[in-house]
């Protein structure tokens, strides 16, 4: 029976600090395309590990399991998104899975829907909560810095920054601080209301 090599994990190829663009190209891995496609990356992993602590949450409450179902889509579409930015425009294949306006207004209604059932915000809250609200906030903070490398990009003259991108990026910020809200709320933890007079604890 033959035996199967197996794949390394390592290909020494980056050890010079570059690293390869889908179509063969070569980059430093401080490019800003780099940068924004590891951003993506680094939004994807805080939504995994928001899903995670969701499903420790749904043993006790089983409506997050929409929540779940509409994270598990935004990891998808970042996954598009990050193949997208590591590939240069030139090399971009016909049917290859971009963001797109519909893509943005599915989030527009996953916003809505969330916000359906929040009681309206009255004032600043600070992020926190429940486990995976907390991680949900930690993600859209990300998600912001992410908008912001491909905005930048793109006012740098970078063509293969599409707005459709850009517009996805901007609303998932908003959704994943909806979503932070939803989560809470529905696993009765309650906000850290901003507090303008706040003052420390007194001495012990």
């Amino acid at each position: 029976m033959a035996m199967v090599k197996p794949t390394r994990i390592y290909t020494r190829t980056g050890d010079d600090g570059t690293t390869g663009l889908i179509g063969g190209a070569r980059v430093h891995k401080h490019a800003p395309r780099i940068e924004a496609y590891g951003t993506v990356d680094e939004l994807s992993s805080f939504i995994g590990l928001a899903r995670s602590a969701l499903r420790g949450a749904s043993a006790t409450e089983g409506g997050t399991r929409r929540l779940d179902v509409w994270l598990a889509w935004v990891q998808d579409l970042l996954f598009n998104l990050g193949s997208e930015l590591a590939t240069p425009g030139d090399q971009r294949l016909d049917g290859m899975p971009v963001v797109d306006g519909a893509d943005v207004s599915s989030l527009e209604r996953a916003i809505d829907e969330a916000q359906a059932e929040l009681k309206p915000l009255a004032n600043f809250i600070h992020p926190g909560g429940s486990p995976p609200g907390a991680y949900l906030h930690v993600a859209r903070t990300v998600c912001r810095r992410a908008e912001r490398l491909l905005v930048a990009m793109r006012d740098h003259g970078d063509a293969d920054i599409s707005p459709a991108a850009i517009a996805y990026l901007n609303r998932l910020s908003d959704a994943l601080f909806v979503w932070a809200r939803w989560v809470n709320a529905r696993l009765s933890s309650d906000e850290h209301i901003w507090n303008k007079a706040s003052a420390p604890p007194p001495p012990a």
